[in-house]
């Protein structure tokens, strides 16, 4: 059987993506006890409807629960815990033991996966958990394809196993870490991490203080604890043979358009497809250098620099095409960067190899009563946009946020995305 792919769902254009795109399985928070509180994420009202949807189309839906838990949280869990076992929810992603406890009293039908957060690396510990009535453990992230292999060779056979695959590390053990909050303020704990690892660092000697001692770094310091982003999409073979059952994308504080486009790549590579294209598509999206993190042996940093290396802007999201004529295709698009007349611009669709277009005559959907622009009015449906707007001629497509109809030539309709090389 093939493994899992599991998606991160931030938020529903998030969820949207990485249904379209081949997830198996999402995981996603709510307004509570996730680990990555700046995600839009969802209330707990939205689960249901977020569930349905998810279900309809044949995606699991895993809710995080896996912040480290204080007495007031312990206290607020049975509710929370009831609404969504009522919801229809598939697992709950749960690191603290108490919090577990309860998940079994209060919710009883929902699967439990144990959090990267509790830090499983060995089989005694994977099967405790399983004697609770785990039915899934998550690697720990400084696992290597050996160690999994050898947890999985001394555990129970309806035990699954699930290993993150690509995405942020996390210079702490597990993402256990204080940094943050002892630096911020704000707790890597309860899902508020600044990010403290990732920013500019210098020696001071202590017998010379305010003199600066460099290590590695640019003319601004060192980024001594800047770890690179993990990629496994060449070698999901070897996890196979390993045992892991669910391959972990992660990113809920990224944005749809790299979701799509993370998750069409697994997908692709699972699905039997070439990794060299995957990996060509992974370096389009916004990223740190890649590497295989603990998995071959010790994960690489990057201490001479922070930033992201982007060879691609997503440009716009397409909200609609329709056929004007044989393989000519008319196109309304929400534009995010900027993008002209006669630009070549890469199509990012689901289940096809992503293919280039060339942009024709651009015409914004400016307002008919020439009043403010449609961005700055309440959020308004594809088809309200085009009863109120009149097709206003432009060179250029910069008004982001705004919508913008042109055509292009094409041998099947355009997808969701569109990019723009950068030059």
């Amino acid at each position: 059987m093939k493994p899992e792919l599991l998606a991160p769902a931030g938020g529903w254009s998030q969820l949207h993506a990485a249904v379209r795109f081949g997830a198996d399985a999402v995981y996603l928070a709510c307004d509570k006890f996730g680990m990555r509180a700046r995600a839009d994420n969802f209330s707990l009202d939205d689960i249901s409807a977020v569930v349905t949807y998810a279900h309809e189309q044949g995606v699991k839906v895993h809710v995080t629960l896996n912040t480290l838990m204080d007495s007031r949280d312990i206290k607020e869990l049975p509710a929370y815990l009831e609404a969504l076992d009522d919801a229809g929810a598939d697992a709950f992603i749960i690191g603290d033991l108490g919090a577990f406890s309860l998940a079994k009293k209060h919710a009883p039908r929902v699967d439990i996966h144990v959090s990267t957060q509790a830090s499983v690396m060995n089989a005694e510990a994977a099967r405790m958990w399983h004697d609770l009535g785990a039915s899934r453990v998550v690697c720990a992230r400084e696992m290597s394809v050996a160690d999994i292999a050898d947890m999985h060779a001394q555990v129970p056979a309806d035990l699954e196993i699930e290993a993150f695959v690509h995405g942020a590390m996390c210079v702490a053990y597990s993402g256990r870490c204080l940094l943050s909050s002892v630096m911020t303020g704000r707790t890597a704990n309860k899902g508020a991490c600044a990010q403290s690892c990732r920013w500019s660092y210098a020696l001071v000697e202590e017998q010379r203080p305010g003199e600066f001692f460099e290590i590695e770094e640019d003319t601004r310091g060192s980024f001594i604890l800047n770890a690179q982003d993990l990629n496994m999409v060449s070698h999901l073979d070897d996890l196979i043979a390993a045992g892991v059952d669910s391959f972990k994308i992660e990113g809920r504080n990224k944005q749809a358009f790299y979701v799509a486009t993370v998750v069409g790549a697994y997908r692709n590579v699972i699905d039997g497809g070439n990794p060299e294209i995957a990996e060509q598509e992974l370096l389009t999206i916004s990223h740190r250098p890649y590497s295989t993190g603990f998995y071959y042996g010790r994960a690489e940093q990057t201490p001479e620099r922070d930033g992201y290396v982007k060879e691609c802007l997503h440009v716009a999201t397409v909200e609609g095409c329709e056929e004007v004529s044989d393989g000519r295709w008319r196109v309304t698009a929400l534009c995010h960067n900027r993008f002209a007349h006669g630009d070549t611009l890469g199509v990012v669709s689901p289940h096809i190899q992503p293919f280039d277009v060339s942009i024709g005559p651009i015409r914004w959907l400016a307002p008919a009563d020439g009043g403010k622009p449609f961005v700055e009015r309440p959020p308004m449906t594809l088809a309200e946009a085009r009863e109120q707007a009149v097709e206003e001629p432009v060179d250029v497509a910069n008004r982001s946020k705004e919508r913008y109809v042109f055509e292009v030539d094409a041998k099947m309709a355009p997808g969701d995305y569109l990019r723009k090389r950068i030059e």
